[in-house]
């Protein structure tokens, strides 16, 4: 970092303070140790079609937009007394366990799905957007059924967090 600045203080020390100017070979960078290098190189640059064409609209879907949001947000509030209620009633309920269960895996599904949507365009990464897809809903699958198999072979998942929560 010294050898950053080490033309800037030649450059402060033969001049004035209200006369500070930078060489143009100067870099200052703060935080830096060295040069900058990019994590990822970016996505493909595609244009489709010229400067006049006019943008497709999307086919009306119920599945998202304003539905797919209540949902969502249906979801979420459903959740709060489902995890509470085991909790406050002091007793396991096989009924209760399977609808936090549900809960737990549809809420997830959807926030990653969203993460899967924001972070892996589908112009720019096709193959990778479809393989991510297929990753998430494998990974939901594979929770959904260890979370069933935990609810009817052992305690059940209230149980289990309250055995966690002593231990």
């Amino acid at each position: 970092m010294a050898s950053t600045f080490r033309s800037t203080t030649r450059l402060l020390a033969s001049r004035p303070t209200s006369a500070i100017r930078l060489l143009p070979h100067t870099r200052v960078a703060a935080f830096h140790a060295s040069q900058r290098q990019q994590i990822l190189p970016p996505g493909p640059q595609v244009v489709q079609g010229t400067v006049n064409d006019p943008v497709p609209i999307p086919t009306p879907n119920a599945a998202h937009g304003s539905y797919h949001w209540a949902f969502e947000r249906l979801i979420a509030l459903g959740m709060v007394p489902l995890c509470v209620a085991p909790f406050a009633a002091g007793t396991a309920n096989p009924a209760l366990d399977a609808a936090l269960g549900t809960a737990l895996v549809l809420h997830s599904h959807i926030g990653f799905d969203a993460c899967v949507t924001d972070y892996f365009p589908k112009r720019q990464y096709p193959k990778l957007r479809s393989f991510m897809v297929w990753l998430l809903r494998g990974a939901t699958v594979t929770v959904a059924v260890g979370l069933f198999s935990f609810q009817t072979n052992d305690v059940g998942l209230t149980e289990g967090v309250k055995k966690m929560w002593k231990a």
